[in-house]
């Protein structure tokens, strides 16, 4: 405990009126109370400044799987919320009528080949220009293209994973008519994750200014059930506009995903931790407010006591941190 002397009512000391008879005359005498109040004293101290932002969980590919072709769903490989790999067959639409395209293609193209060989034979010969040879020729290349595209419109009829993830809700059942660009699922690769939160412009400066020329600083992941995420994260990159409306700018932060626990479209809380070296820290309970400005007593070595106003850099868990004011 030390004593502080106030210099007037209004610096925390109470003034009193004492009021004495003296016969018929009243006479006020005033008298300044001394009183004892808790003091304490700023602290200097490396602090670690915790702040959280709700955030939404996406997977690093998301995509849509779509029939490339119309036709007849004949065959679905893969069950909701399985894994599957690259290249793996997922659906299998009807392929009659594109094989016997395919069929057809194939004939017209060795009709072609058959007969370019005669032509050239007799063109070897001068038996014919080489303006029918080059003719043969063309139809041969004509022929040849009908096949490589029929092919193609065949393949189109086996989807398949185009890398390793896992699939979501069937919008489609075996037997189905598709259109040409139906949508029949969506794929996730959940290998990592992207975690998307919004910063606000104040935050964003400041955390520009830290990172010049520093590593990416590390994130964690607070989980829907409150349970923190046990990989850690890493900030790399940011949005390029400010939200109009709200003035945040969204952060993406990747975190791996080994386990496969998270999932696209999760929500949880961001937890960024800032540095701050020899920050000056005072209790908030030590603070008062007058016009959205802070304040603080401070006792001088003479023990009397005097407001101070002071600039609050970040505010803690019943802490302040001082930008300027007490220095």
């Amino acid at each position: 405990m030390m004593r502080a002397h106030a210099a007037s009512g209004r610096l925390g000391l109470v003034l009193a009126a004492a009021l004495a008879p003296m016969g018929c005359r009243r006479e006020t005498h005033h008298e300044i109370e001394q009183g004892e109040f808790q003091v304490t004293s700023p602290m200097r101290s490396d602090t670690d400044l915790i702040n959280e932002y709700v955030c939404q969980v996406r997977s690093i590919q998301h995509i849509e799987v779509r029939a490339l072709e119309r036709g007849y769903l004949q065959e679905v490989f893969v069950d909701e919320g399985k894994s599957v790999e690259q290249g793996q067959l997922m659906f299998q639409i009807l392929p009659t009528l594109y094989q016997a395209e395919l069929q057809m293609a194939e004939a017209e193209a060795d009709f072609a080949r058959i007969e370019y060989n005669n032509t050239k034979m007799l063109a070897d010969s001068d038996v014919v220009s080489d303006n029918e040879l080059a003719l043969a020729k063309a139809k041969l290349d004509k022929a040849d293209a009908e096949r490589k595209l029929k092919r193609v419109h065949l393949s189109f009829t086996e989807i398949r994973a185009p890398f390793d993830g896992i699939m979501d809700r069937l919008h489609v059942r075996k037997g189905s008519l598709l259109e040409e660009g139906e949508l029949l699922t969506t794929l996730s690769d959940n290998s990592e994750m992207w975690v998307y939160f919004n910063v606000t412009e104040a935050e964003y400066l400041e955390y520009k200014a830290r990172a010049q020329g520093a590593e990416a600083p590390r994130v964690q992941l607070v989980l829907a059930n409150d349970e923190v995420f046990e990989h850690h994260g890493r900030v790399e990159t940011i949005e390029a506009d400010f939200h109009n409306e709200t003035g945040t700018i969204a952060f993406r932060a990747t975190f791996p995903n080994p386990d496969g626990l998270l999932r696209h479209g999760q929500t949880g809380k961001v937890i960024m931790t800032n540095n701050l070296p020899d920050a000056l820290l005072v209790p908030q309970k030590a603070t008062f407010e007058v016009l959205d400005r802070k304040y603080v007593f401070v006792v001088e070595e003479s023990g009397v006591v005097r407001s101070r106003e002071i600039t609050i850099a970040h505010e803690m868990p019943h802490l302040y941190v001082v930008a300027s004011g007490l220095h």
